[in-house]
């Protein structure tokens, strides 16, 4: 018996390995032959020290993530739930019982009033009883086979939700940073077109410069204020997508870090294509195409017939006192066979049911791998696109800063005319602030990309091993 039981139970449902319907390259068609791979977490690598405390500040406190949790632990206790009937059901019973009978017609001798004779007696008993359904044909052990799979499929999904949070994360103190950047840069440009309009105002009261020059002067700060408070409204916002990511209340009041970090760490080269396989939306993908065969199996197997074994014994006593005893006298035991034979269509009906979900699961799981090599192909080529307009607008901010200075000098020494010299100015602000962006978009590239390949360059993570954070280990 005790074999059958451990044989019944199973493990997981073996990993399902398709035909994709395309072909596969084994690497990536862009990376870097000069990169290093190094240790630790993506986001250790970004640069940031402060970014890596944040992360562990929304992993702690994150609501959804906390949601996650939850949803996890539950789909622990449905797989637990799934594999009892593959034990033997066992109760234990105890009762008691006091009973008074009239027996009328039955004088009592001696009885002064001549009432009928009654009898009271007392009855304890104790029982254990024990049910069990033999799974001779393997449908018990695929329906847990099935809720193990949803299990692994859960804990994959809890675990991508832990790498999106992180990388939520960083897009939003990034972004945070990049639009304090941008405040300051936006500040210092009105004060630079006011220090501007000083000077037009002086010369235009003096006669040296006509209204044309004043008028455009003025124009360029009211826009330079109105993008002043624009910035003003993002730095707002973003201050307060961090709040709420790390749990705290929207006040605004986030205080950014200094400066954006910049990327020194190139893509390895040689990253094999497989390393997909330990992306955690591949894998729920994967086990839910396995839950899905199991559910099918388990239908299948509904056709044939139902073993059960019921036993039972136990002790009935007038006295408590005896009912410690070992002597059983009361048992019973019985073998029951159930054969399905006309449900109305009902055990067809939920195979044929069953089927359509495995075909949708096996279309949704292949479908899934091929946009997750579209992903990561277009997540490579954002890295070199962008990597490629950083070092432009470097040059181009930095040649921008120094025309804007010489055009202002030439303008205070009447070399130069108005029209130069805020041509001059619009450019480098406007070159900074690009730069500014571009800048957090690779950033965003780069965390796209550790995102879509499920982690890091190396593959070793295994999201389906370990304990979780919600106190359960899911294994």
């Amino acid at each position: 018996m005790v074999a059958a039981i451990l044989a019944a139970c199973g493990t997981a449902p073996p990993q399902q390995r398709p035909d994709l319907r395309v072909e596969i390259a084994d690497a990536w068609a862009r990376s870097d032959s000069a990169a290093a791979e190094t240790g630790g977490s993506w986001w250790e690598r970004l640069g940031d020290p402060e970014l890596t405390n944040l992360v562990t500040a929304a992993l702690a406190s994150n609501l959804d993530l906390q949601a996650a949790a939850a949803r996890l632990r539950a789909a622990n206790g449905q797989a637990k739930i799934a594999g009892a009937p593959l034990w033997p059901q066992v109760n234990a019973g105890g009762g008691g019982s006091k009973r008074k009978q009239v027996f009328v017609g039955f004088p009592i001798p001696g009885d002064a009033g001549g009432g009928p004779a009654t009898s009271t007696s007392t009855t304890y008993g104790v029982s254990l009883d024990v049910s069990w359904e033999i799974d001779l044909w393997g449908r018990l052990s695929a329906g847990r086979a099935a809720a193990v799979a949803d299990r692994e499929g859960a804990q994959a999904t809890y675990s991508g939700a832990r790498q999106s949070l992180a990388a939520q994360t960083a897009k939003a103190w990034f972004a945070l940073i990049e639009a304090q950047r941008q405040y300051n840069l936006s500040k210092i440009t009105v004060e630079n077109y006011t220090t501007t309009l000083s000077q037009v105002e002086d010369r235009y009261n003096r006669g040296i410069r006509p209204s044309l020059d004043l008028r455009l002067t003025r124009v360029d700060l009211a826009t330079s204020r109105d993008q002043f408070h624009q910035r003003k409204l993002l730095l707002e916002r973003a201050s307060r997508q961090v709040e709420v990511i790390l749990g705290k209340y929207p006040s605004g009041e986030m205080a950014s870090g200094d400066d954006l970090p910049t990327i020194t760490e190139s893509v390895p080269s040689g990253i094999p294509s497989d390393i997909l396989s330990r992306r955690p939306d591949l894998i729920a993908a994967e086990r839910r195409l396995a839950s899905r065969a199991m559910r099918h199996k388990e239908a299948l197997r509904s056709r044939y017939p139902r073993i059960s074994l019921t036993g039972s014994g136990g002790r009935t006593s007038e006295a408590l006192s005896d009912l410690s005893s070992g002597d059983f006298t009361v048992w019973s035991f019985a073998a029951n066979l159930l054969q399905p034979l006309f449900q109305g269509g009902r055990i067809q009906g939920n195979i044929n049911f069953t089927k359509a979900l495995e075909d949708e699961a096996l279309a949704i799981y292949i479908g899934s791998i091929h946009r997750a090599f579209a992903e990561v192909e277009n997540a490579l080529a954002s890295e070199e696109i962008l990597q490629a307009r950083e070092t432009d607008l470097s040059i181009a901010a930095t040649e921008a800063a120094a025309a804007r200075t010489l055009s202002e000098n030439r303008y205070r020494r009447g070399i130069t005319d108005l029209i130069t010299m805020l041509t001059a100015q619009r450019s480098a602000y406007l070159t900074e602030s690009q730069l500014l962006s571009v800048r957090r978009q690779r950033l965003d590239a780069r965390i796209d990309l550790h995102l879509v390949l499920g982690g890091d360059f190396q593959s070793r993570d295994d999201v389906l091993t370990a304990t979780n954070t919600a106190g359960e280990t899911t294994r």
